[in-house]
């Protein structure tokens, strides 16, 4: 989770604004049941009659509530009412929210006295303001009355009392001729299109609120691609050996999507659950029914669903990333070798180990989907529980008058939005976990220093520029290795001068080179390009010196020309096609009908190997490096173009340093320099003439490969066959 809010910390601004808005929109969405009730209540039951606090008193009834009045009552009365011309009593100023409370208490007794003497139908108001200006009954009288009254009262609640004051009043408008139903109408239109207006606001602010959640999902997921990608690239052969490349590319993509989505979700569900809980908690409190206890109750259930399905799925998703990068990593062997599949007839074989990792995946996948099937009916279940529950113990506050029917309409609503708050966070409880497993792998990536890293002081500026290697007593490991790849390599590869490296197969032939790059650092001793140690160089720098040759050839998609300018944005058209030139690729790229423009397939598919190979060694030729390092480069290529090439090559290349690490023993003839290698040694060097004599290592490879006839006319002639 800590991963998770790390992340949005990348979209700070974005989540302040969202949050700013799920504040704006639960506002609305919680303001509407209160309105709902008040339709109810007051505008249906109370006839639009929204409180007893009346703005125009008549005479007669002024009166009576007056003289109903304690003093202090009285008092506070007479100095809000102003009589006027006609002789009606009218409020003198708009009362804020404590005065008409105030102003309700005062009134609410009187009137119901005043009410049921009315209603009785024994006398009017008429009458009694009558009696009480001819002084037929003192005041003294009407107290006790009303106390008598009171006392046969003691049952009724507040919200009966407040009943019976609104029947009051609503008499009163009557006898003063105000339209009654206009009232009522009025209310409910001015209510309504509050709550239309609260709709609109909290639409608004919804639609906002997901735009921005969707764009800062997609912000984070951009960060981290570029994060991912730019650390993987500064990886050494030993990072992306731990991590395993099918594994990077989950990470890189199924990972962030999962982050991305999980963001989006967080910021428009996970923060606006709290929120809306909290408010209708509030909500609820203020609604004074009694029934809190129901919405505790509730919680209890829902937190107890929410712990027993987090501890069942958790570990289940752990354990789904690790699956999914075993059918990335099936699939992508299978497809990459589908030409030794089918030559094999390895069809059916392959696709049962595709089926199995496939299998095992929708296994979990299974599991982790019927926790979340279980979820909602359970949830369903208790919101329903719920529902009953409130209306049960609802219609028995409404029956005793302790209750009125919109306020358990909005007791029910704000019940629903809490309950759903915390459904919301039940389905985030079941993402969350995934999303946090891929939130940690994707850490684990970012966190992961690399081997190989750039010096704090670095020594460009000392290097001169010859391309001179040299290997100074080197050894070399693989990390996790018990014994060493390479032992004890001294050797110097000079400008204008060829050296050549052979021997059998896993020897450590590609382990040296790779070394030269820095894809990989010495375990002991050094090496030294002009005579400063290649760890002592920025790579950037350091591999700006070299073209290399990869053993196996990589094109990238594109044409030809992005291809062969690959090297940099410096190479212009004529060197990119002196490379080709010299590499024996002209021929076959002109005969494409697009020539250089000619479109390059994922991986070079659409070309040979062998053609594929003279492009990549085409590309190291245009960048002009100081220093050439060919991986087997020439093994796909025939002998008639491989001594072409070479030919081309060398007449090119007199003032470079060139290192050819090879299989054939016609490709290394002309080297000035030969290393034999074995078991990660040199046990030969020298040239071609002189290996023949004193190496017996190199002479069982010309044996192998040379007839007896050319092995004497290499002899005669100084090793050229």
């Amino acid at each position: 989770m800590l991963c998770l809010l790390k992340n949005l910390w990348k979209v700070k601004g974005y989540a302040a604004v969202i949050i700013l808005l799920l504040v704006l929109q639960a506002y609305c969405d919680l303001s509407l049941p209160q309105y709902t009730s008040d339709i109810v209540d007051v505008g249906i039951q109370q006839g639009g009659i929204e409180d007893i606090v009346m703005k125009q008193i008549s005479q007669d009834t002024y009166t009576g509530l007056t003289l109903l009045m304690e003093e202090e009552d009285r008092t506070y009365v007479e100095a809000l009412y102003t009589q006027s011309e006609d002789g009606t009593w009218k409020l003198s100023k708009e009362v804020d929210t404590e005065a008409r409370t105030r102003l309700q208490e005062a009134f609410a007794t009187p009137m119901m006295l005043l009410y049921g003497m009315e209603a009785s139908g024994e006398v009017t108001m008429e009458q009694i303001a009558g009696m009480l200006s001819s002084g037929m009954v003192t005041r003294e009288q009407l107290l006790a009355m009303q106390e008598e009254y009171m006392s046969g009262m003691e049952g009724l609640t507040d919200s009966m009392t407040e009943q019976v004051a609104v029947e009051f009043v609503k008499s009163e408008y009557t006898r003063q001729g105000m339209d009654l139903h206009a009232i009522q109408s009025a209310y409910l239109w001015k209510t309504g299109g509050k709550m239309m207006g609260l709709s609109l606001l909290m639409l608004a602010a919804a639609i906002c609120g997901g735009l921005l959640s969707a764009k800062a999902g997609a912000t984070i997921g951009m960060k981290l691609r570029n994060e991912v990608f730019g650390k993987v690239v500064s990886f050494s052969n030993e990072e992306i050996n731990r991590f395993s490349t099918a594994s990077l590319i989950t990470r890189s993509t199924n990972d962030i999507q999962q982050i991305q989505m999980v963001c989006v979700i967080l910021l428009r569900m996970v923060f606006y659950a709290p929120i809306i809980g909290i408010g209708g908690v509030w909500k609820v409190i203020h609604t004074k029914t009694g029934m809190g206890w129901i919405i505790v109750m509730a919680v209890l259930w829902i937190t107890a669903v929410v712990i027993v399905l987090v501890k069942v799925a958790m570990p289940k998703f752990k354990k789904l990333q690790d699956l999914v990068d075993d059918v990335n990593r099936v699939s992508r062997e299978i497809l990459t070798g589908i030409l030794v599949i089918r030559a094999f007839s390895r069809e059916q074989t392959e696709e049962q180990r595709f089926d199995h990792a496939s299998r095992e995946l929708m296994g979990t996948q299974l599991f982790t989907n019927r926790v979340m099937t279980f979820m909602m009916p359970l949830m369903m279940l208790i919101m329903n529980g719920i529902t009953i529950v409130i209306v049960w113990f609802g219609a028995k506050g409404i029956d005793v008058g302790q209750l009125q029917v919109g306020d358990m309409i909005a007791f029910i609503t704000y019940t629903m939005q809490i309950v759903m708050a915390f459904l919301m966070l039940t389905v985030m409880s079941i993402m969350l976990p995934r999303a946090g497993v891929a939130a940690d792998r994707i850490e684990a990536v970012l966190h992961t220093p690399s081997s190989i890293l750039d010096p704090k002081e670095p020594e460009d500026d000392k290097v001169s520029g010859r391309g001179v290697v040299a290997f100074h007593d080197v050894s070399f490991r693989y990390p996790g290795a018990e014994e060493n790849a390479l032992e004890h390599i001294s050797f110097t590869a000079e400008p204008g001068k060829t050296t050549a490296i052979i021997g059998s197969t896993g020897c450590g032939k590609t382990t040296l080179l790779q070394m030269i790059l820095r894809l990989y650092d010495v375990t002991e001793g050094s090496v030294t390009l002009d005579g400063v140690d290649i760890r002592r160089m920025t790579q950037k720098k350091l591999r700006s010196y070299f073209g290399y040759v990869p053993q196996k050839a990589v094109l990238f998609s594109g044409d030809v020309a992005s291809n062969l300018k690959f090297g940099g944005e410096d190479i212009s058209d004529e060197d990119m096609k002196e490379a080709a030139a010299i590499a024996q690729a002209t021929e076959f790229i002109e005969e494409k009908s697009a020539k250089y423009a000619h479109p390059i397939a994922q991986g070079g598919s659409n070309v040979s190997g062998g053609q594929k190979q003279r492009l990549s060694i085409a590309r190291a030729i245009a960048k002009h490096p100081k220093v050439f390092l060919f991986d087997d480069s020439f093994s796909a290529l025939d002998y008639q173009t491989d001594a072409a090439l070479r030919k081309a090559l060398f007449a090119k290349l007199k003032d470079a340093t060139v290192l050819i690490v090879a299989q054939r023993i016609s490709t290394v003839l002309h080297a000035d320099q030969i290393l034999v290698m074995e078991d990660g040694q040199i046990v030969g060097k020298g040239t071609h003439t002189e290996l023949l004599t004193s190496c017996p290592a190199y002479q069982e490879i010309a044996k192998s490969q040379l007839s007896e006839a050319d092995l004497k006319k290499a002899a005669l002639m100084g090793g050229d066959v």
